[in-house]
């Protein structure tokens, strides 16, 4: 069994409103559902990704108003990688961000790729990575009704880094249970601290690598606005789910067992950092509920919380999604 890529990446915002602008006005992602936190119906699930929310191409936001700033450091997930078509997207984007004020470096190398790293209005921690030499998993179709042109779009999921104190417990998850193969290495922006680890997993490329960081000079990150909740891998089916489930229960880690999202079927579990890992089914998406056409314009609810929609409702600050 072959992981297909990276399926989702969850992170935490406190500010509903300014997230969507900043995503759809900013980014030019699609807004595929606008949702709640399964597990706490008072707060919005927000989910962002290309024209149909594809699986690969979606990032997720759990709001917790009044949620405090995230601290950097260790067993974290320290950056979300976007892709867009090629080199010249990236001149672009950088320029994009100067007209606009984002917070950004300046264009470099990661892994053999050309790179931009930027941050949204709470510090989230993103890189914009070029597919122009992507030879794997194929990306996704940018929003034709959203502000950035198509050519330029951001079309899915990049690398996903973890930053962590002990590598080699990560390593082994991933390679010796999870399936991931060693790719390659690249220098740590920061003096003094081991190269990066690059492992890929199913066709490999942009969007299936996970790229591992050790840094034993950090504390523990304390988490807030601006870091990461999870990564979730894709998986076929739920067949192939419960072959995974079965395989994790083997290897003696704690995870959640079979989860039912509605949106797609789950598993979570912690690497031995901390780290939360998600497994995630490509299907059924996010169609199943809405039309195509209008997708995220309205709350959305799983059948499982329909009944208390009212109650759910009167919790939650309105937020209006509806295309301009």
């Amino acid at each position: 069994m072959k992981f297909k890529g990276i399926h989702h990446v969850s992170a935490l915002t406190a500010k509903a409103p300014e997230n969507f602008d900043f995503y759809t006005k900013v980014l030019g992602l699609r807004l595929v559902k606008k949702t709640v936190n399964q597990d706490d119906p008072s707060v919005y699930h927000l989910f962002y990704g290309d024209e149909k929310g594809n699986p690969g191409t979606e990032l997720t936001f759990f709001e917790i108003p009044m949620l405090a700033q995230n601290h950097e450091g260790t067993n974290s997930i320290s950056a979300t990688s976007l892709r867009v078509p090629n080199d010249q997207a990236l001149v672009y984007w950088k320029q994009h961000f100067e007209e606009l004020n984002v917070k950004h470096e300046e264009i470099t190398e990661r892994a053999g790729r050309s790179t931009l790293a930027f941050k949204d209005f709470e510090e989230q921690r993103l890189i914009l990575v070029s597919d122009e030499n992507n030879e794997g998993v194929q990306g996704g179709v940018p929003w034709e009704k959203g502000p950035i042109p198509k050519e330029y779009g951001i079309i899915g999921l990049g690398p996903v880094k973890l930053t962590v104190q002990y590598a080699k417990s990560t390593v082994g998850v991933l390679t010796e249970m999870m399936g991931f193969r060693k790719k390659g290495k690249y220098p740590s922006p920061v003096t003094g601290q081991p190269d990066i680890l690059v492992f890929e997993t199913g066709e490999g490329g942009t969007g299936a690598e996970i790229h591992v960081e050790e840094r034993m000079d950090l504390p523990p990150e304390r988490p807030g606005r601006g870091s990461v909740h999870h990564v979730a891998f894709r998986v076929e089916n739920e067949k192939e789910l419960r072959e995974w489930i079965s395989r994790i229960n083997e290897a003696g880690l704690s995870n959640s067992g079979f989860v039912d999202r509605f949106y797609f079927r789950s598993l979570y579990f912690r690497e031995p950092n901390g780290i939360l890992f998600e497994l995630a089914t490509d299907g059924p998406g996010f169609a199943t509920d809405e039309d195509i056409n209008h997708l995220g314009e309205s709350l959305a609810l799983p059948p499982f919380l329909e009944p208390k929609r009212e109650q759910i409702e009167t919790k939650l600050k309105p937020l209006n999604t509806k295309v301009q």
